[in-house]
């Protein structure tokens, strides 16, 4: 019986990943990109689905990468998909992906999903009620200083301890976060900063400290796939490591923390190459790659 284990990681292994290619130009690129995630996403959850336009050089149409969660899931797609039409006249080719990396013997640090997809994938393999959170404090720190010219600086920190559970798998996990905002009032010294912009940090600082908090936590669970229907909830042991206090936990600046744009990084600065055994679809699929990376190169220094 297959055993798969699953981290909540942004996942970057090959043989999570498929590339499909030979997708004709009947449709625009944003009812491509519809139908191929109403296909993949039948076989489980997807991290991203990218569709691309060919290079110039090529023939018209488009490719796109596929990034499952699960290696289990990917393999089973692309052997359901290859080779078959399914939304046009010709078959697609698709293939797991063999990602070449410079300096392949360093080590890489993983980075953890972002709030939204640990959610999604603890609620797609889990269930919605087959996990919970508890706050188990919120605190508030806020410092105000005095700077050059009458400027009256006001920071904002919060931080959040909460409890993940899985109660059917009976297993916990605590977890903390701490994240800080600062700005500015620029009228008469001694004036509080305007009520509606502070309530609205203050809005947005719990909010993000308590996601930080729950990715924190879901970074040392395990999910052991047994089988087709089998699962496992099994938390890292981090016996030897101490909870710190909440308030002395590693500051997010928040003016400098952007989920999203940290999410796509990986996605946008795509700098793969894939080899399939068969060299012109891999020379195919390099070139427009790099075709398309030395053009947004181009852009950013124009």
């Amino acid at each position: 019986m297959d055993i798969e284990i699953l981290e909540f990681q942004v996942p970057n292994e090959n043989n999570k990943m498929l590339l499909v290619w030979d997708v004709e130009p009947s449709h625009t690129k944003a009812q491509v990109y519809e139908k191929l995630y109403n296909i993949f996403s039948c076989f489980g959850p997807l991290y991203l689905l990218k569709v691309c336009c060919n290079a110039p050089q090529n023939p018209p149409g488009f490719y796109a990468l596929v990034k499952f969660y699960s290696a289990a899931q990917a393999s089973k797609a692309q052997c359901h998909t290859d080779g078959q039409a399914l939304f046009q006249t010709s078959p697609l080719k698709v293939r797991l992906g063999s990602r070449k990396t410079p300096h392949c013997h360093l080590t890489v640090k993983r980075r953890s999903l972002s709030h939204s997809h640990c959610v999604e994938l603890a609620n797609y393999f889990c269930g919605f009620n087959g996990w919970r959170t508890k706050i188990i404090s919120l605190k508030e720190l806020t410092d105000e200083h005095e700077a050059e010219g009458g400027v009256r600086f006001r920071r904002l920190k919060f931080g959040c301890e909460l409890e993940l559970s899985f109660p059917l798998h009976r297993q916990t996990i605590n977890a903390a976060a701490v994240v800080e905002d600062s700005f500015t009032s620029t009228g008469e010294f001694g004036s509080a900063p305007s009520g509606i912009v502070e309530l609205q940090r203050r809005c947005k600082l719990q909010r993000l400290v308590r996601e930080r908090a729950l990715v924190q936590a879901f970074s040392n669970v395990l999910l052991i796939r047994i089988g087709e229907e089998k699962l496992m909830v099994q938390v890292k042991d981090i016996s030897g490591q101490l909870l710190p206090p909440v308030l002395t936990e590693e500051v997010v600046q928040v003016t400098e923390f952007s989920p999203d744009k940290h999410e796509d990084q990986d996605e946008d600065g795509l700098k793969l190459e894939f080899s399939f055994g068969q060299d012109k679809a891999r020379d195919f699929i390099q070139d427009d790659f790099i075709s398309q990376q030395t053009g947004n190169a181009n852009n950013s220094a124009q």
